[in-house]
């Protein structure tokens, strides 16, 4: 196996995301240690994954800990809580930060997972639950080049498209990058249909003739087509990304920068939230622009 056999891996954080991520590892025979702050799934434990009780108990066992969870706080929770990671850790051990959280943050917890002799990489992904369940997430990672290459084997059993980008901090950079993109892709593909559909035209049809043009995108093609046939259901939720929009704001103001159709977009968010939407998908971001028009693109 590409990665080596029976490895010691931990995993925090068993969710859409992280549950297909341990069976890649567990596939490839590796030794799983497992937690969540909502209890084992039964599914892991039944493929081999052996539950721990806390983020600690996972340090302890294992050489390797990757971390996937909702946000900035949560990480530094499991990382440096009472029964956190930092507790269980002996020198030589990696931290592997999955999640999508703040840059500036991030350089700090890597500062505190270093005194005690660890390395500590910043990988947050892209691709969502599908890409997850298919090993092909995009992975940005932060950190050295050594400790990179010690876990790129692991990254591979989850990732296609996997990129050091710099030191610590670079990977989640680089996610909020990702995020402010795919973002605004999203609002421009809405509006678009929501153009199209409002002047009469069938908004499948013209969807299907701009995939052909210059405007195709991998937004029009999947959330295009998930806002024609009203498939909001998750995805990766609006309330997520509404964060990482807000994480991308807030650097932009500490760095003097405007970023007015990223704060566009997240306002637009923030009104999916205030009518419930929370947790749709992000191509949810449609139905603020109808409600704004009074008109939907498809459906009832």
């Amino acid at each position: 196996m590409a990665s080596g056999v029976n490895m010691k891996l931990g995993f925090i954080g068993l969710g859409i995301m992280g549950k297909p991520m341990v069976g890649h590892l567990l596939a490839a025979g590796h030794e799983l240690f497992v937690h969540s702050r909502s209890g084992t799934p039964e599914e892991m434990t039944a493929l081999g994954a052996k539950a721990c009780a806390s983020p600690a108990e996972v340090a302890q066992h294992a050489d390797t800990i990757f971390l996937m969870v909702p946000d900035t706080p949560h990480v530094q929770d499991v990382l440096f809580g009472a029964h956190g990671v930092a507790k269980g850790l002996s020198a030589g051990k990696t931290v592997v930060d999955m999640s999508s959280i703040s840059p500036i943050a991030t350089k700090g917890f890597a500062a505190q997972i270093n005194t005690l002799g660890c390395d500590y990489l910043d990988a947050p992904v892209s691709g969502g639950e599908v890409g997850a369940k298919a090993a092909s997430l995009t992975i940005m990672v932060g950190g050295s080049e050594a400790a990179f290459n010690k876990v790129q084997p692991l990254f591979a059993l989850m990732g296609k498209n996997i990129t050091l980008i710099g030191d610590n901090g670079s990977g989640q950079t680089c996610k909020v990058a990702n995020q402010i993109i795919v973002a605004l892709n999203i609002e421009a593909v809405g509006e678009a249909l929501l153009f199209a559909a409002k002047a009469g035209a069938d908004p499948a049809k013209v969807r299907q003739a701009l995939m052909g043009g210059l405007a195709t995108s991998r937004i029009l093609e999947l959330h295009g087509e998930r806002m024609i046939k009203r498939t909001f259901n998750p995805g990766f939720r609006i309330e997520l990304h509404l964060k990482d929009l807000t994480l991308a704001l807030e650097g932009a103001k500490a760095m003097g920068l405007s970023l007015p159709n990223t704060a566009n977009a997240q306002q637009l968010m923030n009104s999916c939230v205030a009518h419930g939407g929370a947790a749709w998908d992000h191509s949810g971001l449609v139905r603020a622009l109808e409600i704004a028009a009074n008109f939907q693109i498809a459906g009832n």
